[in-house]
């Protein structure tokens, strides 16, 4: 990718010998990492080398009467000016430059100081203006002209304040294997950056279950990203997360693609430890029929602090694990945990954020004797 920002943009900080050099350099730090805990060969899956984000964050920086897009700079405490971006999606790029100019041209930067991006592959986009100033009627009538004017869905925002002119998500499509999900991504929640390595790690994941049978349970499982490929697999899928928006919309998720043998239950892993060992009964697990369920494979995609005691006690039951991770760091530290119990039969490098020194990762564990 070419790029006249590189080398003062702090997004992108692994830019040497382009992109084939810096995913070099990932392929050899995870073998290296990784050497004593598994000994085959690493999948490894690259991005497309540009416009693979379907979400980005701006800050608006204001010089008299222009307003520009603005990143933290590659130097400390410093500001780098942008008017468009490689890395996003094209339709936001080409957006770009056209929103700051309507939005000058109806006086709405007064106060704006962030702006964010979220699209599909169908080109459809929410984007959020960001304001230190309450957003009035005036400003509500601006923004629903300027939506009809863009062919976008405008998201107002301020300190406790959130106005949604049209709808505040957008419906992205994924191709897993032989079939298309849709999902509702919601502006302002968590949703995988980069649509064409998700569709590899969804991919990968399934294929680790080959040969599974029974039903599987889900920890950590946000708004059914994997949930609702898996649920095509498995009799029955019991997925649990803690955060009631991520819940809410992996229903409405489970309705869009039309699948019904999921239980998503809004527990966290502590909890739903209690729960399942019948230690506590909780009224959010009214109508989940845990004695019912013949869980036999665990799936887990924690947030980068990995998973704790709870998650860990509970996986070392399970003949089967597959464990996405966002922190190589915490991911070796758990496998380490779960070593006395089980053996890595594959492992997986997921380039999810190009030009970074991020790496994903995906592992599938065998348990070293029948449960």
């Amino acid at each position: 990718m070419e790029c006249g920002y590189f080398g003062k943009c702090g997004s992108c900080r692994d830019y040497a010998q382009g992109y084939e050099g810096q995913f070099e350099r990932k392929k050899a730090q995870t073998l290296e990492e990784f050497s004593d805990a598994y000994e085959g060969a690493i999948a490894c899956f690259a991005s497309p080398q540009a416009h693979f984000r379907a979400r980005a964050e701006f800050r608006i920086w204001h010089e008299g009467d222009r307003s520009f897009y603005a990143m933290h700079g590659l130097e400390a405490k410093t500001t780098v000016m942008i008017e468009r971006c490689g890395i996003v999606r094209d339709a936001i790029d080409a957006l770009m430059p056209r929103l700051l100019e309507e939005l000058e041209r109806r006086a709405m930067t007064r106060k704006l100081f962030g702006i964010d991006f979220l699209s599909s592959r169908s080109g459809e986009i929410a984007v959020t203006l960001i304001y230190h100033t309450k957003l009035d009627a005036q400003w509500r009538a601006l923004a629903l002209e300027l939506s009809e004017a863009l062919g976008v869905h405008i998201i107002g925002r301020s300190r406790g304040e959130k106005v949604v002119l049209t709808q505040d998500y957008v419906t992205e499509s994924l191709h897993v294997r032989d079939r298309t999900f849709h999902y509702r991504h919601i502006e302002n929640s968590f949703t995988q950056p980069n649509p064409a390595i998700n569709e590899a790690m969804m991919t990968w994941a399934m294929e680790q279950f080959e040969g599974a049978r029974g039903d599987l349970l889900e920890l950590y499982c946000g708004a059914g990203n994997f949930t609702i490929p898996f649920a095509t697999h498995f009799d029955r899928v019991l997925a649990t997360e803690i955060s009631k928006a991520s819940i809410a919309a992996a229903k409405v998720n489970m309705e869009l693609n039309d699948v019904h043998n999921i239980d998503f239950v809004r527990l966290g892993v502590e909890e739903f430890v209690q729960a399942l060992e019948g230690v506590r009964s909780f009224r959010r697990m009214e109508g989940v029929e845990l004695g019912r369920y013949r869980l036999s494979s665990l799936f887990v995609d924690p947030p980068r602090a990995g998973m704790d005691e709870n998650s860990l006690r509970l996986a070392r039951k399970f003949e089967t694990i597959v464990y996405i991770s966002c922190n190589p760091q915490t991911l070796k530290r758990d496998l380490d945990a779960l070593s006395s119990t089980h053996g890595v039969a594959a492992m997986a490098l997921f380039d999810q954020f190009p030009y970074t020194h991020h790496r994903e990762m995906g592992v599938k564990l065998i348990r070293k004797e029948p449960v």
